[in-house]
């Protein structure tokens, strides 16, 4: 099975996220400006909230993503208040016929004062579990 992992992250919260999972899969975490090459099994994609949305960058990358490439999605993000990216994520994907997993990973993420310490080590151990629980 081959995976992948990209993200996008502006203060460093998604890519600590992004770094965990790819010590747990054994796969490099990259940037959504590497674009993927042929096809992936499975692709951890990585977000943030930022005033209440997604980045264009993320928005982007969706937009090169098809059916043919891409088996399934797998969703984690960070965010200081909203709940997590999948709804607006899950809605780019699907417009573009790419199947997207119902699971997701989603924990706080620093911003200016609010949750100073995340993602925390417990939020390192458990994207670590969702990631080798998705692939079993």
């Amino acid at each position: 099975m081959t995976t992948a992992i990209r993200y996008y992250t502006q203060t460093g919260n998604t890519k600590k996220l992004a770094d965990a999972i790819a010590e747990a899969t054994g796969v490099k975490a990259e940037d959504v400006s590497v674009p993927l090459n042929g096809y992936t099994d499975v692709l951890f994609l990585g977000s943030s909230v930022y005033a209440a949305g997604i980045d264009p960058k993320v928005r982007e990358f969706i937009s090169t993503l098809k059916p043919e490439n891409v088996g399934k999605v797998v969703c984690f993000s960070t965010a200081a208040l909203l709940p997590s990216t999948y709804r607006q994520v899950s809605g780019l994907l699907k417009k573009q016929g790419v199947a997207v997993s119902e699971k997701e990973f989603h924990c706080r993420g620093r911003f200016l004062q609010v949750h100073k310490d995340r993602p925390n080590a417990q939020d390192i151990e458990a994207v670590k579990q969702f990631a080798e629980e998705v692939l079993k």
